[in-house]
């Protein structure tokens, strides 16, 4: 009996973890507008061109680009993000993603997995490709 007590203490202490689980990533909660910011080790235009292929691994809609001001508007779950690229110097920038509707009740894996997939991808070259 003292057994099965201390297995079951040790599965439920291991159960509830900090970490996010998938539940959470996928369903709609109220997002802290600090999440949606967040500061990268990377000049403007690198972190410009990571944000777009983030949300093309994604597979986000992308329905706007601007460049010159270093935004792109994107569609998740019939429901518009702007992801904006801001310059803060030459080797650091900022990206902040924010609903179109200025309503932050949205899945927060749509901001942690596009933070994450630029964070692995940093350190990789951009390349050009050539068009035939």
């Amino acid at each position: 009996m003292k057994r099965f007590v201390i297995i079951m203490c040790l599965l439920l202490i291991g159960h509830c973890g900090f970490a996010q689980t998938p539940e959470q990533m996928i369903q709609p909660q109220a997002i802290d507008f600090n999440i949606c910011n967040k500061y990268f080790k990377v000049d403007n235009h690198t972190l410009f061109y990571l944000t777009m292929s983030g949300l093309n691994e994604n597979k986000f809609t992308i329905d706007e680009i601007k460049s010159r001001s270093g935004y792109i508007l994107f569609t998740v779950a019939k429901k518009q993000y702007l992801a904006s690229v801001i310059k803060i110097d030459s080797k650091n920038s900022l990206l902040r993603i924010t609903p179109c509707d200025n309503k932050y009740f949205f899945p927060s894996g749509i901001v942690t997995n596009l933070f994450k997939y630029i964070e692995l991808n940093a350190k990789a070259p951009v390349e050009k490709v050539q068009i035939l």
